[in-house]
């Protein structure tokens, strides 16, 4: 009578069958930490991305704020200036010939005939608020070159507390030698007016011209912008050239300016 090996399947617990559950489950376990590491990885990264992406839009809105601060703060300013020249206009017409003041194209074009380059002081006469002011100093003049010629004594005030470091001088401009007197040490290169002219008669208009040129040097202009289609100054009898620009339309209302230098 034959027999027959029976070959049985190995006891879950046979070294056999350990050992392959634990090829697979440190297989397992390693695929494991590299799900976990590669999931850590991902979140360190996202987590990086959301805060580059907050602190840009963080920077931008602080910009945006900065920005607006600027501009409402400038617009105040603006408004401001609007009402002391009402008020100046109110108080005194012959004085402030206008409501409003210079606007920046009108005094860009006005400080555009001021030589940076050319070494003196500059005298500047009805500066009012200072827009003709600022422009100057933006062409390259430097503050302390100024000597700016104001009547009103709010103009004044408001005058050093923008420009502290130029000289500004309360008096008459149509009295300029007097106003002057210990405040100018040399002769200036340009002499830059934004007077009202036409409020008062032609042999005052011309005494100021006369008067002006004195206390420039050689070849120096006297810059006035006027309303008018007719020069400020009169021309007869005067010993002046004149150059006169384009229409300022960008100001209100438009304006002209005009360059005189003594006639050689």
């Amino acid at each position: 009578m034959s027999s027959t090996t029976r070959h049985r399947p190995p006891r879950a617990g046979s070294i056999a069958a350990r050992l392959g559950q634990s090829r697979v489950a440190s297989r397992l376990e390693g695929e494991v930490r590299v799900t976990a590491a590669d999931l850590v990885d991902c979140v360190a990264e996202a987590k990086l991305k959301v805060a580059a992406v907050r602190y840009k839009v963080e920077d931008e809105v602080r910009n945006k704020a900065e920005k607006l601060r600027s501009r409402v703060s400038e617009a105040k300013s603006k408004l401001g200036d609007e009402a002391r020249f009402i008020k100046s206009w109110i108080d005194d017409p012959l004085r402030t010939g206008s409501v409003t003041p210079s606007s920046p194209a009108l005094a860009r074009r006005m400080a555009s005939y001021v030589d940076p380059g050319q070494p003196g002081p500059v005298i500047e006469i009805g500066p009012g608020t200072g827009p003709v002011t600022e422009a100057l100093i933006e062409r390259g003049i430097a503050e302390e070159r100024l000597i700016l010629v104001e009547y009103s004594p709010e103009f004044c005030a408001l005058l050093r507390e923008r420009f502290p470091r130029a000289t500004v001088v309360q008096g008459d401009a149509y009295a300029l030698s007097t106003t002057l007197a210990g405040h100018l040490t040399e002769k200036a290169i340009a002499l830059v007016s934004s007077l009202p002219l036409f409020n008062r008669p032609p042999p005052a208009r011309s005494a100021l011209a006369k008067e002006a040129f004195p206390l420039l040097v050689e070849g120096a202009p006297f810059i006035q912008f006027t309303y008018s289609v007719i020069s400020p100054i009169p021309r007869k009898g005067s010993g002046l050239k004149a150059f006169v620009s384009d229409w300022v339309l960008r100001n209100i209302p438009p304006a002209r300016v005009w360059v005189y230098r003594e006639a050689n």
